[in-house]
């Protein structure tokens, strides 16, 4: 059953929103920035990209880390505290340590986390965590090695593996396994995951698939609920138990009875929670993206190169996430997406 968002509160655009803090006309604080540091990743995962024809954007296209550094500082001076390093696959950014042990120098930095598919993370978690990072989640959506193969188009799963345990010895904890659930590729591997949390103080999270450009077809055809996932865990496990949530965090959490670790559940589709939503993306090419699956965007890299002021780009983040929108509309018919989920940052 896909929910429909209820009717959002009026937005007053013509209020001018409290200085020096990122909120929008609904009156949600943004402290949360999810940054992209590459369209490129080294998977092919069927939920993310297309087979064959992938365009990656020239490297110069890409914020230099300089750049980066800048508006990633802009923003946690206007209250952002919790930052989450994405792709593409981040641990083929070069400098990738290096700009982690910056940003963690920003003043109200809370937390620096990283979605990973894990595949190098083996020999970086230790270098990783000396420099500030905190913890990671993992993409993982199946444990047979050969069906992992097939769905990342050649990834090896037992390196994977390595890497999360790695992470694990560092103290990159808790770590986070995320699980999209695709019909015909993925549905009928939630239960071997979710068994994971039965020994593992893990937190196994499944999410709804999203309409990303180039694999549409892929959406239309294998969007799996979270209620039907959910009914498929309690068939192996019996009823879960449900477990105090911050209304902030997009997974839902809950427990199997006994379980050291946690089971999630990321709705975006059946079960919007975009009226809590305090986060925005900054894609590699230097756009913030005010809403994962809607086109409108601030072309922060155009006034970089242009020579704007800190106070010039402080002005248009501002007055950006003030129109940052209610909602995605997917259940209502909307599809404003123009990018892969590659070039976004998920």
């Amino acid at each position: 059953m896909v929910q429909v968002l209820e009717r959002p509160p009026t937005a007053s655009h013509q209020i001018v929103p409290a200085p020096k803090r990122a909120q929008d006309a609904y009156g949600r604080f943004m402290t949360y920035l999810r940054i992209s540091l590459t369209d490129r990743c080294n998977f092919r995962c069927v939920y993310c990209m297309p087979a064959t024809g992938m365009k990656f954007q020239p490297r110069d296209e890409h914020l230099t880390d300089e750049e980066l550094l800048r508006v990633v500082r802009l923003c946690t001076k206007l209250g952002f505290r919790k930052l989450r390093l994405t792709g593409g696959e981040p641990t083929i950014r070069p400098h990738l340590v290096d700009l982690v042990r910056e940003m963690k120098k920003f003043p109200g930095v809370d937390e620096i986390s990283m979605t990973t598919n894990g595949l190098l993370l083996g020999r970086m978690a230790d270098d990783l965590r000396a420099a500030g990072l905190d913890r990671i989640n993992v993409s993982i959506d199946t444990l047979d090695p050969e069906k992992f193969k097939l769905i990342t188009r050649g990834g090896r799963l037992d390196l994977v593996m390595q890497g999360i345990e790695a992470a694990e010895a560092s103290g990159m904890t808790p770590i986070k396994l995320n699980a999209v659930v695709v019909r015909g590729h993925s549905e009928h591997e939630v239960a071997d995951l979710a068994a994971l949390t039965l020994t593992k103080d893990w937190e196994v999270r499944f999410l709804e698939i999203m309409p990303m450009e180039g694999v549409g077809i892929v959406y239309d055809e294998g969007l799996v609920t979270t209620e039907e996932t959910k009914a498929e865990l309690e068939r192996h496990f019996g009823t879960l138990l449900p477990i105090e949530t911050d209304p902030s965090d997009p997974a839902r959490l809950w427990r199997i009875a006994g379980a050291k670790g946690k089971i999630g559940f990321i709705s975006p589709i059946s079960q919007p929670f975009c009226s809590a939503c305090n986060r925005v993306r900054l894609t590699a090419d230097g756009k913030l993206r005010l809403c994962l699956l809607r086109a409108d965007e601030i072309d922060f890299r155009e006034h970089l190169r242009a020579g704007a002021t800190d106070e010039e780009l402080e002005s248009m983040l501002l007055a950006g996430i003030w129109r940052k929108p209610w909602g995605h509309g997917v259940a209502e018919g909307d599809r404003h997406t123009v990018r892969g989920m590659s070039q976004i940052g998920g």
